[in-house]
């Protein structure tokens, strides 16, 4: 029998020329490591699953919000400053300084005011919680210092100057919490009704009324410097 050219033909080696294929020999079992190389191009065809960014992302705003930290500091030691200078001034010109007068005016303004409940004291510190209260007490405060620029008038430049700031801070604050928005924002029938309520035509009550205004926001600045220091200090951010 003839074989097709190109196919192996052995000699019997007993001298057999019957012209029998022999068997063929065993193939040898590839090593493990060779195996893995010819398995390689198949598995690296599948196609990859595509990187989960969200945790980066996360990482990106958790730094993002630290990095507002310092200027956050900076601009609240500002304010609390010129809110005790404002004070003064309302001593000097109108000689309304302490707590005297205070029992003339029914103290019903309902001024923001950082409390235990707020997770701004260092014992029981909450973060989201704490720059969410500030965040809200900083926007409603607006109202009330939009007031103190018609009543305080020799003053106006200097009130002006804080409203733009405070403002600024309730935003960039704002922008810290996990969820902005949570943040309470006075809406504009609210805010007009405040204005409403708030207008006299005692200008001695109007002075008051101003140093009331001037007297809570001071404290409360005083309290959102101590907890944005605190966090730049000694906390870093959930995500």
């Amino acid at each position: 029998m003839k074989f097709p050219r190109g196919c192996d033909h052995h000699r019997d080696p007993d001298g057999d020329r019957a012209g029998r294929r022999r068997p063929p020999a065993p193939r040898a079992a590839l090593p493990p490591p060779l195996l893995l190389l010819l398995l390689l191009p198949r598995a690296a065809a599948a196609p990859l699953p595509a990187a989960d960014s969200s945790g980066e992302t996360e990482l990106e705003e958790a730094a993002g919000r630290r990095a507002a930290l310092p200027d956050c500091v900076r601009l609240a030691r500002q304010l609390h400053a010129r809110a005790a200078q404002l004070q003064e001034e309302m001593c000097e010109k109108f000689t309304i300084c302490g707590n005297s007068m205070e029992m003339l005016v029914q103290n019903n303004l309902n001024l923001p005011k950082v409390t235990e409940e707020d997770g701004c004291l260092l014992a029981g510190f909450d973060e989201d919680k704490c720059l969410r209260k500030i965040s809200s007490g900083l926007y409603t405060f607006q109202t009330y210092l939009e007031y103190i620029q018609e009543t305080f008038t020799s003053e106006k430049q200097n009130v002006e100057s804080l409203c733009y700031s405070t403002e600024h801070l309730a935003h960039t604050i704002r922008q810290m919490v996990i969820n902005p928005d949570e943040v309470t924002i006075p809406d504009p029938a609210t805010q007009k009704s405040l204005r409403t309520k708030l207008k006299s035509d005692k200008t001695w009550i109007e002075k008051i009324t101003t140093h009331l205004i001037l007297r809570d926001f001071t404290s409360f600045m005083e309290k959102t410097v101590r907890a944005v220091r605190y966090l730049k200090n000694t906390r870093s951010f959930s995500v």
